[in-house]
């Protein structure tokens, strides 16, 4: 029994973790980064598979921590899909480095490595290993030229940038 918790805990935590070379931005805003984010683009998951206009809502839950709220369009029969989901963070509450479930006890790592610090517009996210990335947009549609950059620098970090679903939005 007492492998079988040890099991347990070390895979659960790999869902958790952090991949080489990817830090957590630093001086997080919770409260700014609340509200309607559009998915510009994403490696390819079975739980995003062949969906389009997918958004994500963050909003602040009693306990502190952060209501999920994700959608997107089926294109095969254009229906409508929802998930729900909770995130805390690791540690600091102005790191972006915060844990997510959608699915019980379970949670995955949620990396904000790249945040324009600014106007809070765009977001880059990291899951526990380097096949998961995500570009995020405050608007349905990015400028070419900072998308661009954004996907230079997830190249740069190792990130399989060739592999990117663009997300339509229209």
């Amino acid at each position: 029994m007492k492998k079988l918790l040890f099991l347990c805990a070390l895979v659960l935590a790999g869902c958790v973790g952090r991949p080489d070379n990817i830090v957590p931005v630093s001086n997080f805003d919770t409260t700014r980064y609340l509200g309607k984010w559009y998915e510009i683009a994403r490696l390819d998951h079975s739980f995003e598979r062949g969906l389009s206009h997918v958004s994500a809502d963050y909003s602040l839950r009693p306990d502190g921590g952060l209501k999920v709220l994700n959608r997107g369009c089926k294109e095969a029969d254009a229906k409508w899909k929802e998930a729900e989901g909770k995130a805390y963070f690791f540690d600091k509450k102005d790191e972006g480095y915060l844990k997510v479930s959608f699915f019980g006890p379970f949670y995955g790592a949620y990396i904000v490595f790249d945040l324009d610090q600014k106007d809070y517009s765009y977001s880059m996210i990291s899951g526990p290993d380097k096949s998961y990335l995500w570009l995020l947009s405050r608007t349905p549609t990015m400028d070419p030229a900072l998308q661009q950059r954004l996907i230079e620098k997830a190249r740069g970090l190792g990130f399989d940038t060739s592999k990117l679903i663009y997300v339509k939005q229209n």
